[in-house]
């Protein structure tokens, strides 16, 4: 089909979607309740990844030395650790950062602080607190200090005190099966809500060309070809998912702006609202590329199908 031709299609595409007024609004509407729910799925599985990437930041395991053990020994370790594959991020508190910490967040306990000040000795050792890139992996880590010859001992040979991991062990395991449900629960929710989403706008689409059934007749009787009688039903219905999907991004400007102070009350600071606005290119490019797809292939699978062109 050469350029002519396809502005041929696209013109008389484009009446039809004008002059079947009330058919076009109907796919329009439809139309926008499916990509409303898609772009809802869309924002709620980030809303629901920032809750679990929140849960993450807050999960690690602290590795507690002996007051003994050298500065160099440590940074060593802390060295070997890093290379790990598993672990994100290693951070190192020195004794003395740890002995203020302690006196910080005991500033007003004055027996404690008392006791302190009589002690000749920092009585705290250095700390290396170790995030791991999953939850499920922190059993891994500990495992490895174990194994590495700075095993946790009660005879003197170790470097380590201890490893709070097993004290941990509890909410760590839950954490990592939470995320597991999480995310097979969101995909099984997107993925049912985009099946529905489907046949709602296939059933539109042919029910609005199926009003459409005489001009189609006669456009056969002149002679005119598959694609001549598919083309213009394509353009309307790629119009109503790109006018859908403009709605949808008009409608979720307010929505998100309320509902963003809420989340950010609720949810440790997590608004809605700067995600969809910091976001918005790509939730725009998804949620039109997604509604000219729909309106397009719905359109052309409705004449095929129903027509028997």
């Amino acid at each position: 089909m050469n350029w002519i031709n396809i502005k041929r299609v696209s013109k008389a595409g484009f009446i039809s979607f004008w002059r079947n007024g009330m058919t076009s609004l109907s796919a329009v509407l439809v139309m926008f309740i499916s990509l409303f729910i898609v772009t809802s799925l869309v924002l709620g599985s980030a809303l629901s990844q920032s809750i679990i990437d929140m849960l993450k930041e807050k999960v690690d395991i602290n590795v507690y030395f002996k007051t003994n053990v050298t500065e160099e020994d440590i940074l060593a370790l802390q060295e070997k650790i890093s290379t790990l594959p598993e672990v994100k991020d290693v951070s190192y508190t020195s004794k003395e950062e740890a002995l203020e910490g302690f006196k910080e967040r005991h500033k007003d306990n004055s027996l404690i602080l008392s006791s302190l000040d009589e002690l000749k000795d920092n009585p705290l050792g250095a700390v290396l607190s170790i995030k791991a890139k999953e939850p499920s992996q922190y059993e891994g880590i500990a495992k490895f200090l174990e194994e590495d010859g700075v095993s946790i001992s009660s005879d003197g040979s170790g470097i380590i005190d201890k490893v709070n991991f097993y004290q941990n062990k509890l909410v760590i395991d839950r954490l990592s099966k939470l995320i597991a449900a999480t995310e097979k629960i969101g995909f099984s929710i997107s993925l049912v809500f985009a099946i529905i989403a489907i046949i709602v706008t296939l059933n539109t689409m042919q029910l609005a060309i199926y009003t459409s059934r005489e001009e189609i007749s006669v456009m056969r009787l002149v002679g005119a070809g598959n694609w001549y009688i598919r083309g213009p039903f394509i353009v309307s219905g790629i119009m109503s998912g790109f006018l859908a999907s403009l709605l949808v991004l008009i409608v979720f400007y307010p929505i998100t702006i309320w509902v963003g102070s809420r989340t950010a009350d609720f949810l440790a600071g997590i608004n809605l609202f700067n995600y969809y606005t910091q976001n918005f290119f790509e939730i725009a490019i998804i949620t039109m590329g997604v509604g000219i797809l729909l309106g397009g292939i719905s359109a052309l699978l409705s004449v095929r199908r129903y027509l028997h062109i």
